[in-house]
């Protein structure tokens, strides 16, 4: 199999993931904004809300690994999996703009209160999706790591905010089904709802961010030194960089040799190191080594 078909290979494996996960939101979020419509429960509606934002970054993924998963041509030496990176950036700026909107809508309803109809009903469907939610999320992290895919892991964040806010609601409900003047919960905690998804959006971005800006994926020099220095004919190793993702590590670094070496044994050398990086750390893709005279 040749490294193209593999990379096709891992990326029909995401998009099929992907495609499952976005018919449960939506129908996930469809449930709770219908019904929250129907018994104008706010932050069920927010709940639900929340969850077709989950199925749209859905989209938004499979948009992103059809870019990523192109083969590296004249213009793109280094491939194209950054482009998963980039489209994770995009799923964090709508959790933003979905943030916004749940802010105004609850402060709306604050101004302007309404009493919701809370039965039995409401808690069927929100501790079904709550179960629905927790099963994606899990199923979705663990690929994602397995995988070692930013879009995957950063959907699944996405998912596990889905999470907190759908407990929220359950908790609103129950305090309003007890005591319905306290009905003014309904749209704090669509506020509070709100605060859940920035923080997903915020994680997702800064992690997106160091990746695109070229932030060192292996902070430990040493794990990269004792590799190369335990290879024959290697004197020291000095300047070494790392970039990238998790899944796909560049590295490269500056090697001392005998300086009477014959070129044909140094580009041996060079060889080993690269053969023993790209065997001993997992997503190593390319190295880049630097030969330089021991005096």
């Amino acid at each position: 199999m040749t490294e193209q078909q593999d990379i096709f290979g891992h990326y029909r494996k995401i998009r099929i993931i992907l495609i499952w996960i976005l018919v449960l939101n939506w129908a996930v979020a469809f449930a709770k904004i219908f019904y929250g419509w129907l018994s104008k429960c706010e932050s069920m509606s927010a709940d639900g809300f929340h969850s077709l934002s989950d199925g749209i970054s859905n989209v938004i993924c499979l948009i992103g690994i059809h870019f990523a998963c192109r083969p590296v041509d004249k213009d793109h030496p280094y491939g194209h999996k950054k482009y998963e990176t980039l489209f994770s950036l995009a799923i964090a700026g709508l959790l933003f703009l979905v943030c916004y909107n749940l802010i105004r809508e609850g402060i709306d309803r604050i101004q302007h209160p309404l009493s919701p109809q809370i039965d039995l009903i409401s808690f069927i469907i929100m501790l079904t999706t709550l179960a629905v939610n927790f099963w994606v999320m899990s199923y979705e992290y663990k690929k994602g790591k397995l995988l070692k895919s930013d879009i995957l892991v950063s959907d699944s964040q996405h998912t596990k905010a889905d999470i907190f806010t759908s407990i929220s609601v359950i908790i609103g409900l129950v305090v309003m089904k007890l005591n319905p003047a306290l009905a003014i919960i309904d749209p704090i905690i669509t506020l509070m709802i709100s605060l859940f998804i920035a923080h997903a959006g915020w994680e997702i971005a800064k992690e997106s961010s160091s990746v695109l800006c070229d932030t060192a994926v292996i902070m430990d020099d040493k794990k990269i030194a004792d590799i190369v220095l335990a290879i024959k004919g290697v004197k020291n190793c000095h300047k070494i960089r790392t970039r990238g993702r998790s899944d796909d590590i560049h590295i490269d670094l500056h090697v001392q040799v005998n300086r009477h070496m014959h070129i044909d044994e140094a580009h041996k050398i060079s060889y080993n190191i690269e053969k023993s990086l790209k065997n001993g750390i997992p997503g190593v893709t390319d190295v880049v080594v630097h030969l330089e005279p021991k005096e």
